[in-house]
């Protein structure tokens, strides 16, 4: 992974735009599309076994992410940041109201089924790489210990996800056709729903973060996170088929 650049040397606090940019930056130098996992996927390079491995392997951390927004929601002081943030959760647990389409969980559970794989084995954590469970028990613990504007911060990875989201899915409309185009809905929804995130945590990281202490710690967990999920592909990667 390329270097994040150099932080804060403590003397006085970057202004929000430059804040910002520092931010961008580690997204642009340490997320995941990086990782050579997700470029071999995207260049059509993986076999149905890799893929459904993949699959599995990150609905692991999916079902996680109600669980750290919880945690984050927690430490939460105002009404409106709540609400805000509790709309997370419904997006991944879903609601009454979209119960025929279901929450992000859901759809990541159709799309394992669209690539071979059962609900169940999806949901047994046993056949889980330990590396995968490693990572995700790491960012969990982080959002559970830390202050809320290093958990928020962490969650900055949105900055980069709507990108992403849109390269995967041409990437899986071009080179695995095996897939049910319907068990993209995942991928489709986080496009608006990655950039929605993203302005809203910025927004808090950036009314929180006001001494160049808080701004260090906030691009620090930024690349914590980039290290989390970097991690998970690695165990994904490595993992026997």
């Amino acid at each position: 992974m390329t270097a994040a650049p150099p932080l804060l040397d403590g003397r006085a606090a970057w202004p929000a735009a430059e804040f910002t940019e520092r931010l961008r930056a580690v997204t642009a130098t340490r997320y995941h599309d990086r990782h050579p996992f997700n470029q071999r996927m995207h260049r059509g390079e993986l076999t149905p076994g890799e893929l459904r491995r993949w699959i599995a392997a990150r609905f692991h951390y999916q079902r996680h992410i109600p669980v750290k927004d919880a945690l984050i929601l927690a430490g939460l002081e105002r009404p409106e940041e709540r609400r805000a943030w509790l709309r997370r959760i419904h997006d991944q647990d879903g609601t009454d109201a979209d119960s025929a389409e279901g929450g992000g969980i859901e759809r990541w559970l159709r799309l394992g089924e669209a690539a071979g794989l059962d609900r169940e084995e999806l949901w047994d954590a046993s056949r889980v790489p330990p590396g995968v469970r490693f990572a995700v028990d790491a960012y969990v613990t982080f959002c559970r210990r830390r202050p809320v504007l290093d958990a928020v911060a962490a969650s900055l990875t949105e900055l980069s996800a709507p990108d992403l989201m849109r390269t995967r899915i041409a990437a899986f409309e071009r080179h695995y056709p095996w897939i049910d185009p319907a068990g993209l809905a995942y991928f489709h929804g986080r496009v608006t729903q990655g950039a929605r995130d993203a302005e809203q945590a910025l927004a808090l990281v950036l009314a929180r973060a006001r001494t160049p202490e808080d701004q260090q710690r906030a691009v620090a967990a930024l690349q914590f996170k980039c290290e989390v999920l970097w991690a998970l592909l690695d165990a994904v990667d490595r993992s026997d088929p």
